[in-house]
């Protein structure tokens, strides 16, 4: 028999069939791997949810997400399972090497260029694309070049905050110098609003990297970063393999500095800057 036991910090201890199916649960439906012994973690999570929906344990939202098929209920739960860890420039070097070296070689070119921002949170990552568009656009490098920004995310919730380009005072200075803040934000009411024309060049889209990419069409450049280290070794597979089909040769991927590629597909290649690493499609 499924039970829990309430805990007096107001969190629940689950029992292992429900701890067991949740993980199953998770995996199949976006890729996640809980790994052993992370009850707490998934207490921790699922509290107000469970509370708010009125379920009494694990057991009985499962059983609610199997029997009604409820999509708004299924896309609360991943909200509130899915790490949305960001910051502007994260790790700065791959931003280094997008505006030193990449941006200007595929401008080069005089084709429009094409990138894709994968798991992108709260939009802080595309911001920050479009911002090194944006201080290259005046000069030669991007001048006649027209960029768009497709960012996703599995999460609606992040991505309704991303939309609005609104931020917070300790948001704003996560990895954000003062002279950017003062030239891409302006400052209103409720916070910090980034500027149109930053805002413009990306579009948000609801992603789970489970599916496939196909109707996202090709891109010349992609980030997906910090994301795959929370999936088993088969999904990496299957969505290094489903990017690489998104990218002509010559294409450049950006991983997280702990990501290894070269494990799980032959289609990159490990491309060394003086900023950084980077892969390229083969």
């Amino acid at each position: 028999m499924l039970w829990v036991q309430e805990l007096s910090q107001g969190y629940t201890v689950i029992d292992a069939q429900d701890y067991a199916e949740f993980a199953r649960f998770l995996s199949e439906c976006c890729g996640l791997v809980l790994g052993e012994n992370r009850q707490y973690l998934v207490s921790s999570r699922l509290s107000r949810l469970l509370d708010e929906f009125g379920f009494k344990d694990v057991g009985a939202l499962l059983k609610s997400l199997r029997q009604t098929k409820n999509p708004a209920l299924k896309s609360r739960v991943i909200d509130a399972m899915t790490t949305n860890e960001t910051s502007w420039f994260r790790d700065v070097y791959p931003f280094e090497i997008l505006r030193q070296v990449v941006l200007p070689e595929l401008a080069a070119k005089q084709k429009p260029i094409k990138i894709w921002s994968a798991a992108c949170s709260s939009g802080q990552e595309p911001y920050s694309i479009s911002m090194v568009v944006a201080e290259l656009a005046a000069a030669s490098p991007l001048k006649n070049v027209s960029v768009s920004i497709l960012a996703t995310d599995l999460s609606e919730s992040v991505l309704s905050e991303a939309r609005t380009g609104l931020y917070d005072g300790l948001s704003i200075v996560r990895g954000l110098s003062p002279e950017r803040r003062q030239r891409f934000f302006e400052t209103v009411k409720n916070g910090h609003q980034i500027k149109p024309d930053i805002q413009r060049r990306v579009r948000f889209q609801k992603l789970n990297l489970m599916d496939s990419y196909a109707m996202l069409g090709k891109f010349d450049i992609v980030f997906c970063r910090n994301v795959l280290i929370y999936f088993s070794a088969e999904t990496k597979r299957r969505i290094f393999d489903g990017i690489a089909r998104q990218m002509d040769p010559g294409g450049y991927l950006f991983v997280g500095a702990s990501e290894a590629v070269g494990s799980y597909t032959d289609a990159f290649e490990i491309i060394r800057a003086p900023q950084g690493t980077m892969l390229r499609r083969r």
